[in-house]
């Protein structure tokens, strides 16, 4: 059962601190885990339970062994909805930078929320693929450039962009101070910080 506070009266009424799940989908070097981090900081330095799912991280011990096959890279998405969702139903804000590229598998996590009655809230860190490659912060466009590496999400394997986020954030065009606030700024009007 999510812990939930009833908002006071007056000037100090606060929204609920239910918890939630915010997904940030994107590119490859899209700027998701950045962002995550600078909000997470945030929140914790108010007080808030958070946790942030990075994926690659969750990639190498929750779902290590599974391949980068469509079957596989949806599996490992539906694990970290899980995990996602158990926190967040517990009162947990749950940030999750995790590319997640396709379509299907983001709605399976949103239904699992869903059923469950906790919120979920998915986030497109919109950031064009040529600028994700001029990051390349863990060197995966240039491995694929040099043809070590198949199967980069944007490059040689789809991505599906979600078509109506909750926020789209151009990460490529404002700091990640912007970002932050722009994902703060929606974490309040959805009434969830």
């Amino acid at each position: 059962m999510p812990v939930r506070t009833e908002p006071r009266s007056g000037p100090e009424r606060r929204a609920c601190e239910c918890g939630a799940t915010v997904w940030l989908t994107g590119l490859p070097s899209a700027g998701k885990t950045t962002i995550a981090r600078a909000v997470a900081g945030h929140l914790r330095g108010a007080g808030r339970r958070v946790e942030v799912l990075d994926g690659d991280e969750l990639r190498e011990t929750l779902s290590s062994g599974l391949s980068f096959t469509r079957a596989d890279r949806h599996t490992n998405v539906q694990r970290i909805g899980l995990v996602a969702e158990v926190l967040a139903r517990n009162g947990v804000l749950v940030l999750v930078p995790a590319i997640a590229p396709y379509a299907d598998s983001r709605q399976a996590v949103r239904r699992r929320h869903q059923a469950s009655h906790t919120p979920y809230l998915e986030v497109h860190v919109a950031t064009p693929s040529s600028t994700c490659s001029r990051r390349d912060v863990k060197g995966l466009y240039a491995r694929q450039a040099a043809g070590e590496l198949s199967g980069l999400t944007g490059v040689d394997d789809p991505y599906e962009a979600p078509e109506a986020p909750d926020l789209r954030i151009p990460a490529h065009v404002q700091s990640v101070a912007e970002s932050a606030s722009a994902l703060l700024n929606l974490l309040g009007e959805r009434r969830l910080i």
